[in-house]
C-alpha cells in the first residue's frame, strides 16, 4: 500500500514538472517586450502584458473615380457538326476572319490571347433504348482582346459579329486603366490620411498623446463598373447603328488599418 501511494504520488510530481517545462517553453519575451507563441513559422506576438494588443487602432479608405482607357472584349466561335474534323475547319475558318477583323481594326497581335479551346462530343438521351447517343461535337475558341481606342469599342465588336457570322460567341466585356499606378498613389494617400485624421480626433477626445505608428497594412483594389443604359444615337433609318458602349467610370479602392502608440 505505501508503495501505491508513493507511486502516485512520483508520477503527480513528474507530470507537474513536464508541464511547467512546457509553459516555459511555448511561450516567451523578446528582449523588446514583445511577446510570442513558440509556433515555428507561424508564431504570433502581440504587444504588452497579458497578451493584449495595446494603442489606437483605426482603419481608413480612399477613392479615386477613374474613366477606363482599356476595354476587355472576351469573344470568340463555336460551330457544331457531325463530325469533329467538320467543325474544327468551320471554327478555324470563323476564328480565322475574327482575327482579321480585329487587326483591321487596330488590335495589335500582343493585345490578343487565346483563353479557352474544347472540343466536346454533343450527346442526346433516347427514351426508346434509355441510352445517351452522340449527335455530333462541338469546337469552341475564345479569345481576349484588348481594345484601347475607348471611340472604337462598338465598332470593333460589329466588325467581330459581322465576320464570325453565326458562329461568333461574344461572352463580356470590361473595363480598366492600363496605368493604375498613379490613381493607387492617390488612393493611399487619401487613405492614410484618413486613418491618421481619425487617430488624431481619438486621442483627442480620449486626452492622450498620440504616437508614432507601429503598424500598417494594406488592402483593396479596383472596383467593377456599374452597367449604363445603352444611349439612344439617333441614327436616321436605314443607317446601320454603331453597337453602343458606356465605359462608364471604374473606382479604385484602398484600405489601410493603422496601429499608434499611446504617449
Amino acid at each position: 500500500m505505501k508503495k501505491s501511494i508513493l507511486a502516485v504520488v512520483g508520477l503527480a510530481l513528474l507530470a507537474g514538472l513536464v508541464l511547467a517545462g512546457c509553459t516555459a517553453q511555448g511561450s516567451t519575451t523578446s528582449e523588446n517586450g514583445l511577446g510570442s507563441s513558440n509556433l515555428g513559422a507561424g508564431a504570433a506576438y502581440v504587444l504588452g502584458d497579458n497578451m493584449q494588443q495595446t494603442g489606437i487602432w483605426v482603419s481608413g479608405t480612399g477613392e479615386v473615380s477613374v474613366t477606363p482607357d482599356v476595354a476587355i472584349l472576351l469573344m470568340g466561335v463555336e460551330a457544331q457538326a457531325a463530325s469533329v474534323s467538320v467543325a474544327q475547319s468551320e471554327a478555324a475558318d470563323a476564328m480565322n476572319e475574327v482575327m482579321a477583323s480585329l487587326a483591321s481594326n487596330g488590335i495589335a497581335s500582343e493585345d490578343i490571347q487565346t483563353q479557352w479551346y474544347s472540343i466536346a462530343p454533343v450527346t442526346k438521351w433516347i427514351d426508346d433504348t434509355r441510352e445517351e447517343i452522340t449527335v455530333g461535337y462541338r469546337v469552341s475558341n475564345t479569345v481576349q482582346a484588348k481594345i484601347r481606342n475607348m471611340e472604337s469599342v462598338g465598332t470593333v465588336i460589329d466588325a467581330v459579329a459581322g465576320a464570325g457570322g453565326d458562329l461568333t460567341r461574344v461572352s463580356s466585356i470590361s473595363f480598366t486603366v492600363d496605368e493604375p499606378d498613379p490613381y493607387y498613389d492617390q488612393a493611399r494617400a487619401e487613405a492614410l490620411a484618413d486613418a491618421m485624421g481619425k487617430a488624431e480626433q481619438i486621442a483627442s477626445i480620449a486626452g492622450v498623446g498620440l504616437g508614432k505608428p507601429f503598424y500598417i497594412s494594406e488592402s483593396g483594389g479596383v472596383v467593377p463598373p456599374r452597367p449604363y443604359p445603352a444611349m439612344d444615337y439617333g441614327y436616321a433609318e436605314g443607317v446601320k447603328a454603331t453597337t453602343p458602349i458606356s465605359a462608364g467610370e471604374i473606382e479604385i479602392t484602398l484600405t489601410v488599418q493603422m496601429a499608434f502608440a499611446i504617449d
